[in-house]
């Protein structure tokens, strides 16, 4: 016999059930939730009665194309329930945007990162100037933002927003709870951003092929490298983590890297590391903080010229990319790799260093080529990203204890 607290759970769970499938499908009728769901048409019903009193769906009513017969009655999420900011740390900026509960994007800006002496201090007081000013912007009051969804290049805390080691600023952790709790009251999450990219197109393929779809690397391409899988764990259901892959040895005793390493992946297949290398600069020369696309367009344009060392910078990063995912897929499965980030401009020049670096591996000789396939727009998968997780995490904070 069912307790009252594990009763409530039950209730709690095919809530999300339904939140989620209006998350996916968009506005649906009765019947449809229940064929998504596979809950009985009692249980919806009662769930959509009490989301719809609590304000947390809405419902409407849609004629049928020829007018005739009674229309149909779709149930969808309330715009106003709540809300949520998105934060995307990159390189050489951040960007805020304001999405509703139903997931419409309401306000965007983006700012120049600061490069000051002061470092991770500055730009924790930056996030924060940020925050207030879309706020500001939106005119909302602050307590109806229930989380802000935060994304970094880099190594994220497994349970907590804390920002362990970027690119951006070394050793010096930023733990984002504590540096906005005090003028926040909205749950904070981070992120690492393949990891973002790899949920993204994971939910995808999920939709496209959801019988066939079983796993999927996400190698993303820019001033450092990151890499995030996706697995099929149950029907609907996923693992997405982001192994430490740009920081994976490549070379013993190799090429500085910007972590203090030596031999990475990354000091041969970053932007620092392909510049490095087509000037022919000493590898144990201290990597540049960044590198604009411009001056690797200019490396690129030469390198297809037919300029010897250019067109070797390009080929030995792509080995550095290949070995490192020989290794991958040896101690996982084979699996589909999707290549993304600013560094798809120069896939042309990347590609045979990759192969050829595949082509190194057991595996890769007895099982064949693994697809590859480039994604150019990775900062739409990142925003993706964002709120299949954070509104995700929303509907199960609001199924436990309400709006706001």
């Amino acid at each position: 016999m069912l307790t009252k607290s594990s009763t409530e759970l039950v209730r709690q769970r095919n809530s999300v059930l339904v939140l989620s499938a209006l998350r996916r499908h968009g506005a649906l009728a009765h019947t449809e939730i229940a064929d998504f769901t596979k809950l009985s048409s009692a249980t919806i019903s009662a769930i959509t009665a009490d989301l719809e009193k609590a304000e947390i769906i809405e419902k409407s009513e849609q004629q049928s194309a020829s007018g005739r017969g009674r229309p149909r009655v779709l149930f969808r999420q309330r715009r106003d329930c709540g809300y949520l900011i998105v934060v995307v740390i990159s390189s050489d900026g951040v960007q805020y945007s304001l999405v509703d509960y139903a997931g419409k994007l309401i306000d965007r800006f983006s700012e120049e990162r600061s490069h000051d002496p002061a470092g991770a201090e500055r730009f924790v007081a930056s996030v924060q100037e940020g925050l207030a000013r879309i706020l500001s912007r939106s005119k909302l009051r602050q307590e109806k933002v229930l989380l802000i969804s935060i994304s970094s290049k880099g190594l994220v805390h497994a349970t907590d927003p804390v920002l362990v080691w970027s690119p951006i600023f070394g050793g010096d952790q930023i733990d984002f709870e504590s540096a906005l709790r005090p003028a926040w009251q909205a749950r904070i999450i981070l992120g690492n951003e393949t990891q973002l990219v790899a949920a993204a197109l994971g939910a995808h393929e999920e939709n496209a092929r959801p019988a066939e779809f079983r796993s999927l690397a996400a190698l993303s391409l820019g001033h450092s490298i990151g890499l995030g899988i996706v697995r099929r764990s149950g029907p609907g259901e996923q693992e997405i983590s982001a192994p430490n892959f740009g920081h994976m040895l490549h070379m013993a005793n190799g090429g500085l890297c910007r972590c203090g390493s030596k031999g990475c992946i990354e000091a041969y297949a970053g932007f620092y590391a392909i510049l490095r290398m087509a000037f022919e600069v000493p590898l144990d020369t201290i990597p540049a903080k960044f590198v604009p696309v411009a001056e690797l367009d200019k490396i690129a344009a030469r390198a297809r010229q037919g300029h010897r060392m250019s067109a070797f910078a390009f080929r030995q990063a792509g080995v550095a990319l290949g070995n490192g995912l020989s290794r991958l897929l040896s101690l996982t499965e084979r699996m589909p790799v999707a290549i993304t980030g600013p560094g798809t401009r120069y896939y042309d020049l990347l590609r045979p260093g990759i192969e050829e670096g595949l082509a190194q591996s057991h595996m890769v000789r007895m099982q064949g080529m693994p697809e590859l396939r480039v994604v150019f727009d990775e900062p739409l998968l990142v925003f993706e990203g964002h709120l299949n997780q954070a509104l995700s995490v929303i509907d199960g904070d609001i199924v436990q204890g309400g709006p706001g």
